[in-house]
This record gives C-alpha cells, sequence and structure tokens, in this order.
C-alpha cells in the first residue's frame, strides 16, 4: 500500500486546488471534508503526513493533532488555519503539530514543509517498525509452544515483567532461561535501555568482579585505566546473571549490596558508585539446598526468591518438540541458505521418543547437524544421530568409526566453508583436536 498524504478540509475547491499541487510534485493525496472521515481513513490506509484545517465542522484541527498521534505517532500533521493566532499556533506545537501555518501565506511553503514532515514520518514510521520486530525478536511470541508447563511460566512472565521485581529463573540446563530472561526485558519498561547478559561460571573469581563491577586504574598489574563494569552498563537497564549459583560467596556479599541500595565499590575505588538497574539470575541448581548446606548466602537466596519461575524440562513439554523443531528447521535451512525441507513423520516420531537430557539447547543442535547433512529434500531418520536409534542405525557408506568421523568433519569443515574455529564450535570439540583429527585423517579440502 502506497503511503498518502491525507488532507483535511471542508473548503472543497481549496482542498482540491492543495490535492493537485501536490499530485504534481508527485505524492498520493487522499482528502477528507471532516475529522471524522479523516480518522476512519487513518485507520484504514496508509498516511503519513496529515493537513488539517483548524476551524473543521466537528472538531478544532489543533485539538486534533493528539487524536491522531494517539492513533499513530508517528504521523506528522500541518495545521492550515485562515485566521492564525500566536496561542492556537503554541498549542498546536505542544500537541505535536509538525507546523502551523496562515492560509495564503503558505504557498511557497507548503511543498517543502509536506517533503519535511514526510521524511519525518518516515523515519519515525521505520523505526516504530524495527521496535515491533524487536519486540516479536526477543518478546515473549520467541517464547514457542502451547504445553500446559511452558504456558504457566511465561504467564508469570508476563505478570512481573511490568515491574522492577527482581526475578530468579530456575532449571535444567538449556531449558531458555537466557530466551525468558530477554523477554522480561523486551515487555518492561526498561526495554529501550540496556539488556546485559553474563555467565557467571565462565569467569574466574577475580576476574567476574572486575568485569561485573569495574576497576581503577592501577588497582592491579594490568589495569592501565579505568573500566566500566557491566553494571553501569546495565544502568538503567536490566543485567541478566546466569549460572548465579557459580559465583563466589565474597561476590555475592557485593551483589546482596547492589540489590539492598543499588550501590558498590570498583576495584581499587573508595568511593561508591550507584545504578538502577534491575537484575534477572538463572541458575540449574536448587539454591535452597546449597543455602543450607553453606554453599550459597542464605540472606542472598531470600533476597532473589521473591519472584521465582521454574522453566520446564524439554521431556515435561512433548507436545512442544515438533513446533520447536520446525522452527530450527527454518532457522537453519536459511542460515545455510537450504531450501526448507519436508519433514518425514517417522523423523518427528524418534524426536518425540528422545529424553532430551539437553533440553532445547540439545534439540537446536540436532537440528543444525541434521541440515548441515541433509542432501535430499526431506528429512528422514536416517539424518539423526544414532543414539536415536537405540543402537541400531548405522550409516551404510562408511561402518567403521573412523570413516564416519573423517566423513563427518569433511562435511562440517565444507559447510562451514573451511573456517577451523567455526567447525571445531560445530563438532563440540577443541580446535587442537580438530587439527589433529585433519592431520591424522588426511582431510584436505578441495
Amino acid at each position: 500500500m502506497k503511503s498518502s498524504i491525507l488532507i483535511i478540509d471542508d473548503e472543497v475547491k481549496l482542498s482540491e486546488l492543495m490535492a493537485r499541487i501536490l499530485v504534481l510534485e508527485g505524492y498520493h493525496v487522499i482528502q477528507a471534508p471532516n475529522a471524522k472521515a479523516g480518522l476512519r481513513l487513518i485507520e484504514r490506509e496508509d498516511v503519513r503526513v496529515v493537513l488539517s484545517d483548524v476551524k473543521l465542522p466537528d472538531a478544532n484541527g489543533v485539538e486534533l493533532v493528539q487524536r491522531i498521534k494517539q492513533m499513530k505517532p508517528y504521523i506528522e500533521i500541518i495545521n492550515l488555519t485562515a485566521f492564525g493566532t500566536i496561542s492556537d499556533g503554541v498549542l498546536a506545537i505542544k500537541n505535536g503539530a509538525f507546523d502551523y501555518l496562515t492560509k495564503g501565506d503558505d504557498n511557497d511553503k507548503i511543498i517543502p514543509l509536506v517533503s519535511k514532515a514526510l521524511d519525518k514520518a518516515n523515519l519515525q514510521y521505520h523505526i516504530n517498525e524495527l521496535q515491533n520486530e524487536v519486540e516479536t525478536l526477543h518478546g515473549f511470541p520467541i517464547v514457542l509452544g502451547q504445553s500446559p508447563a511452558i504456558l504457566e511460566a511465561v504467564e508469570l512472565a508476563k505478570k512481573v515483567a511490568r515491574t522492577d521485581a527482581t526475578v530468579l529463573l530456575l532449571g535444567e540446563t538449556g531449558t531458555g532461561k537466557e530466551v525468558f530472561a530477554e523477554a522480561i526485558h523486551y515487555e518492561s519498561l526498561r526495554k529501550d535501555k540496556p539488556f546485559v547478559a553474563v555467565n557467571c561460571s565462565a569467569f574466574s573469581k577475580e576476574l567476574l568482579e572486575s568485569e561485573l563491577f569495574g576497576y581503577k586504574a592501577g588497582a592491579f598489574t594490568g589495569a592501565l585505566k579505568d573500566k566500566k563494569g557491566l553494571f553501569e552498563e546495565a544502568n538503567g537497564g536490566t543485567i541478566f546473571l546466569d549460572e548465579l549459583g557459580e559465583m563466589s560467596h565474597d561476590l555475592q556479599a557485593k551483589l546482596l549490596r547492589v540489590l539492598e541500595n543499588g550501590t558498590f565499590i570498583k576495584i581499587g575505588e573508595t568511593r561508591t558508585v550507584k545504578v538502577n538497574v534491575r537484575l534477572i539470575a538463572a541458575t540449574n541448581r536448587d539454591l535452597q539446598k546449597e543455602s543450607e548446606d553453606g554453599h550459597f548466602r542464605l540472606d542472598l537466596f531470600y533476597r532473589l526468591s521473591g519472584f521465582s519461575i521454574v522453566l520446564p524440562p524439554l521431556r515435561d513439554r512433548m507436545g512442544d518438540i515438533e513446533v520447536l523443531a520446525r522452527h530450527f528447521i527454518k532457522l537453519y535451512s536459511a542460515k545455510v541458505k537450504k531450501k526448507q525441507p519436508d519433514v518425514d513423520e517417522n523423523f518427528f516420531k524418534l524426536l518425540n521418543q528422545h529424553k532430551w537430557n539437553g533440553n532445547i539447547r540439545e534439540l537446536k543442535n540436532v537440528i543444525e547437524r541434521v541440515i548441515i547433512l541433509m542432501d535430499e529434500p526431506m528429512l528422514t531418520p536416517k539424518l539423526l544421530p544414532n543414539e536415536f536409534h537405540n543402537g541400531g542405525y548405522y550409516d551404510l557408506v562408511a561402518l567403521d568409526l573412523d570413516s564416519v568421523e573423517r566423513h563427518h568433519i569433511r562435511r562440517i569443515l565444507k559447510y562451514v566453508k573451511g573456517n577451523k574455529s567455526e567447525a571445531a564450535r560445530v563438532l563440540g570439540i577443541g580446535l587442537a583436536t580438530l587439527y589433529r583429527k585433519i592431520e591424522e585423517y588426511h582431510i584436505i579440502m578441495n
């Protein structure tokens, strides 16, 4: 649908004249004789700029600005009047009008003014589209599935999202805790501010402290300049601490202080830093038992557990496996530039029979592997790893283990266009191991 310029004016001759001028400039123009008809057109058409008379039969054009902005904030409105007043002009701009012109004085102004208004409206429209896209990609629509267990978790997350409450996400590894954390952030009032995710198990105690809270130049060897911590980077937004159960007791005490009064002291600093950050934490551990056993601070556990959400393992949401698998099939087909395949019903049957100890992450990795190996336009059970066949499946192309491994490594290297670091990631082995196997199997890429 082509975007339009809407003229709202009950003076038909003047409206027609203005429309012809704009059409000659290449614009698509529609007209309405009153506010009611104009608002109906705004609902149905892709209107970007409105030229509205101030004195309409059924409304005041200056006040109409607010109603239009409430409907579609990206639309720019230019008010036109036969008898301009300073007070009306000020009120129009205050209400959100792009400009306010007196009829008769606007002949040489209207075309460049409409052009500027349209440029601004188009920019705002595309920003609005991008925001909607971000919310779709990161908000609750990305949480797929209709099983009662996942719907209950989503409902709890939606209720807490619009608050500033600290949230503790519990569940096995691979159940999608980071996806939930992002969804809560992008559905919150902080969605326009940063979302910072940290895996606490990926750092040593000392490194994690400097990453989270920053340090002052000279605080330790190698601290050549001041460093902002991730809590400062997330100021105004949300910080997600994954695998929180791996955090040391000393850091737990520092985190507790941040939760209680929003302050902390950088390494090597003496003054306190204050931040306004929402915390979402996640763990696959039983923190209550860890606290009782002295492995986790009990006061921090109570502070975190005020609002907790348990994410169900994949084995408790079997009805969602096909939905998730189809999503990943579409995702990875596009990634490797292959046509999205049809799927044999026995393929899904085997997926549903699997235990999925690695949950969604395991399913995602299995589908990525299947798409890489796919040569035919249909996914069949033979593409699935051996464990899906209860030990009864063998690749008849190559029965000995060395041949299977050589063949698989070659296909992965071809898929990643020879990028050995990426191949090692996909294979789940170290880069040094990959180089050793390439040499051992005499693998040469053409």
